[in-house]
């Protein structure tokens, strides 16, 4: 079990928390070729060593955090509010909704 320190709600386990990842640096559309988007759109890093990722709690506080974590270890170095996801990665600055990141939250009903 990996514990992520929120850093609102505290150390929890990261099956409360969806992993946005890493933050690429989005190609220019009017210049990219079609292997800069397949790289941008599928390719990531996944370095072994510390990184720097961003989670979203939710299962908790439904916030975002930036964690330093080891990726061979999973040790955490550091945990720091986040705004939002990176806006690099072409998300909308909202919180993914449950389907999008496979949790198994009810909709609330309108």
């Amino acid at each position: 079990m990996i514990l992520l320190p929120c850093a609102w709600c505290g150390p929890r386990d990261a099956a409360e928390f969806a992993h946005i990842g890493e933050a690429p640096s989005r190609p220019d559309p009017r210049t990219a070729t079609p292997q800069q988007w397949r790289g941008y759109l599928y390719l990531r890093a996944n370095p072994r060593g510390w990184t720097v990722e961003t989670w979203y709690h939710r299962m908790g506080c439904r916030r975002f955090i930036r964690v330093e974590r080891h990726t061979e270890t999973n040790e955490i170095r550091s945990v720091q509010p986040s705004a939002g996801p990176p806006e690099a990665t072409g998300r909308p600055a909202e919180p993914p909704r449950d389907h999008e990141i496979g949790g198994a939250r009810t909709p609330l009903k309108s």
